[in-house]
């Protein structure tokens, strides 16, 4: 197949591209500053010469958008926006324009658009979308708004040739640097690796191979549309989630942190808590009724898997 990668440099991006690649088919990468072959220039919200990529292709999936590792202040939270609902737009734009449109559309999104709840996890069909819960910053209101109308953007597209589906992923963990994995093993490396906040809100992860794996199954899928959970099926509290970490790198106990102390830690690392404190339980119902099977699906084993190859790229 031929599979168009918008945004498609960052992590989750890389390991797409690797794993297709592998397979043998051609990826071309969309970013906006192309280094080498197979990759074109795009900005994100115009057209250009990288509609044409688009035009007869099999697969195109949009990944682009602001990272959200970064402070929450009123200017980054808008460009998140903007370069989700934008590139949105632009990649639906240029599928309608096409002459040969593409099979099917993966358009990224996110398990921060369910609501921060402890007591049952959310499925496609009977989660609760988030934006007015009681007790959280209000800030939080503005990451689900976000997802919405990511996802919207994608809804409203004239592309009725192509299927369409959000990807609503949780947390991706890959061994690769500067990702959430490898950030998480370098805190507990270092003693850093306790609970947060006490630890009971949950952590909704997804193993990198399992996301390929994912990816591939909605492709091949043609009865599959709208929108999809990408994570594993046993979400866990931090505090299990971590703890389970320490013991595949082989490191004892962790220093726990207060909300004070992650606000403070957030700030040095230019972060926001919310990546920390918001409990994320979401589950991947529509994978499991369509016969999707994890190979990662325990964290005990995902976390072994991970440690292993971060040893193995050093």
């Amino acid at each position: 197949m031929k599979v168009v990668l918008a945004g498609g440099t960052g992590q989750v991006g890389a390991v797409l591209e690797r794993s297709m690649t592998a397979a043998g088919h051609d990826v071309v990468v969309l970013t906006r500053n192309p280094v080498r072959a197979r990759q074109v220039a795009w900005d994100g919200r115009t057209s250009g010469p990288w509609i044409e990529e688009i035009d007869g292709s099999d697969v195109v999936i949009n990944l682009a958008g602001r990272s959200v590792s970064c402070r929450y202040t009123d200017a980054n939270l808008r460009d998140m926006m903007d370069s989700r609902v934008q590139s949105a737009e632009a990649v639906g734009e240029a599928i309608a324009a096409a002459a040969k449109p593409p099979q099917v559309w993966l358009q990224m999104s996110t398990a921060t658009i369910y609501a921060h709840r402890f007591d049952a996890p959310h499925d496609e069909a009977t989660g609760v979308i988030g934006g007015t819960e009681t007790g959280v910053p209000d800030y939080w209101e503005y990451s689900v708004r976000i997802a919405k109308n990511w996802e919207q953007a994608q809804r409203e597209a004239a592309t009725p040739h192509t299927r369409r589906i959000a990807l609503r992923a949780a947390m991706v963990m890959s061994p690769d640097r500067g990702g959430v994995f490898d950030v998480l093993l370098r805190m507990v490396r270092l003693g850093l690796g306790g609970p947060v906040a006490g630890g009971a809100q949950y952590l909704s992860w997804i193993h990198d191979r399992d996301f390929v794996r994912a990816v591939e199954f909605l492709i091949a899928r043609e009865d599959i549309a709208g929108p999809v959970n990408l994570a594993a099926p046993g979400p866990l509290p931090h505090r299990a989630f971590m703890r389970g970490l320490r013991a595949a790198a082989g490191v004892p106990v962790g220093l726990h942190a207060t909300r004070w102390m992650a606000e403070v830690g957030a700030f040095a690392l230019r972060t926001d808590t919310e990546l920390l404190l918001k409990s994320r339980r979401v589950v991947p119902g529509r994978l499991l009724e369509e016969g999707f099977t994890f190979e990662h699906g325990a964290w005990p084993d995902a976390a072994t898997d991970l440690v292993r190859r971060a040893r193995g790229r050093r």
